[in-house]
């Protein structure tokens, strides 16, 4: 044995099988991490398929590891289960200066003026969804969410009109797919055999096909319209971006960034709606203190009942580093190839940062600003989602809009917590109905 082999330290293993551990990790069986933390420490290692992931628990070490290098450590490799679905040009998936390239060309289209313009059509359309629950039903705010945000991503995204044939066969495409994905046995054949394998991009073919039609037709048609410029949907501010060298994207490109804002937009919007929902109505005095802020129009609540599902319940139980460069976090050292995993799940959880810390208190936000690492639903560094100020509004207006309309009451016992796709959704989908 080499003396650097000797010398070099590793986090404990987590003794399970490789079956077991891919199995509860891709079907949200969250004690694997709550116990690995209790028996091990901060940092801990998982036998994943093709290769170890090792987990962090400690805020210094997420730091170390959102400030690391993008060449020491690459985001795009860690993320590339979700590669069939979104394809090799989705900013998620690439690294360096490919991945800053994109960035760039996409972060306009989420920020000033027209993040502004956007949030008029989300407030709009939030209303008109919300108004068509009946009264005195039971409903899922992850099913209403769904469709609100399903809208957003037509007309805010895509640029469609509200009604038609072009709106319709988009859409059914995007619910038929997102629908599918859902399923969690499809990670898991993905992990094991690889996004890249020939069976897992056959299994994915079939049901991408409908939605890759659509979108390249839309891209096509929209190419050709002379009114780009004045337009404020996404699909037509990336027709015109141009990168630092004066270069378009190409039409695969953007199919593979339209695919990713529909995928990341959708499902994880309407995860943590359903979340914040659920969670509100079963603390006292919460769903009325939402609905007073929302007839009165203004008010911090609702953004802090938002921070506080997001810190208790993230969408996302971890985000993903793979290793390129030999590095040290927390004094263990890490080899090209090792996956490094800063947790969201157990950072969120600290008790010595959040008092009290499986209670749902939107109130410990009341003056405080989340930390960059020890709040990071969104992920951190030059990584971070650069959707996330769209997020957060649509949040925002869509709760509101659901507040106005009256309180909310729970129904059935508290959810458990299921996956679907890579998200963590409540079993039930956050079911609620109106205290009339």
């Amino acid at each position: 044995m080499s003396a650097t082999a000797i010398a070099r330290q590793t986090p404990p293993m987590v003794d399970e099988s490789m079956i077991t551990q891919v199995w509860k990790v891709t079907t949200a069986k969250n004690e694997i991490f709550d116990q690995a933390r209790a028996r091990y420490g901060d940092t801990f290692g998982l036998n994943l398929a093709r290769g170890k992931w090792f987990y962090f628990a400690d805020p210094e070490d997420v730091k170390t590891i959102f400030t690391a290098s993008p060449e020491a450590l690459h985001a795009g490799k860690g993320n590339e289960i979700l590669a069939t679905a979104l394809g090799e040009h989705s900013v998620l998936l690439l690294d360096e200066g490919e991945h800053m390239r994109q960035r760039k060309l996409l972060l306009p289209s989420f920020h000033g003026e027209k993040l502004a313009a956007q949030t008029g059509a989300m407030e709009r359309i939030s209303e008109e969804v919300v108004g068509r629950i009946p009264a005195g039903a039971t409903f899922q705010v992850r099913e209403m969410s769904q469709d609100i945000a399903l809208e957003v991503i037509l007309e805010v995204v895509l640029g469609t009109a509200s009604s038609g044939e072009e709106h319709d066969r988009l859409g059914t495409a995007t619910r038929e797919l997102l629908e599918w994905i859902s399923k969690g046995y499809r990670l898991m054949l993905s992990s094991v055999f690889g996004p890249r394998s020939r069976p897992i991009k056959a299994m994915y073919k079939p049901a991408l096909a409908p939605l890759d039609r659509g979108l390249y037709d839309l891209i096509s048609e929209r190419r050709k319209a002379d009114d780009l410029e004045e337009r404020s949907d996404i699909l037509s501010m990336l027709l015109l971006a141009r990168d630092e060298d004066g270069e378009p994207m190409t039409d695969i490109e953007i199919r593979d960034e339209l695919v990713t804002l529909i995928v990341a937009g959708h499902e994880t919007t309407a995860t943590a709606l359903a979340w914040a929902l659920e969670r509100v109505t079963r603390i006292p005095d919460g769903s009325e203190r939402l609905h007073e802020e929302a007839v009165a129009g203004e008010g911090e609540y609702s953004r802090w009942v938002s921070q506080e599902a997001l810190r208790l319940r993230p969408v996302l139980d971890f985000v993903l580093r793979r290793v390129m460069e030999p590095i040290e976090v927390g004094g263990y050292e890490f080899e090209p190839g090792d996956v490094l995993a800063p947790s969201i799940y157990l950072v969120h959880r600290r008790g010595d940062i959040y008092p009290d810390p499986l209670t749902f208190n939107p109130d410990r936000w009341d003056g405080v600003k989340p930390g960059t690492y020890t709040w990071f639903p969104f992920g951190g560094g030059v990584r971070r989602c650069i959707g996330m100020q769209f997020a957060m509004a649509e949040m925002e207006f869509v709760m509101r809009a659901v507040a106005r309309a009256g309180v909310l009451l729970p129904v059935g016992p508290e959810e458990a917590t299921v996956s679907r796709f890579i998200t963590s959704s409540p079993k039930r989908g956050g079911q609620v109905r109106f205290a009339f």
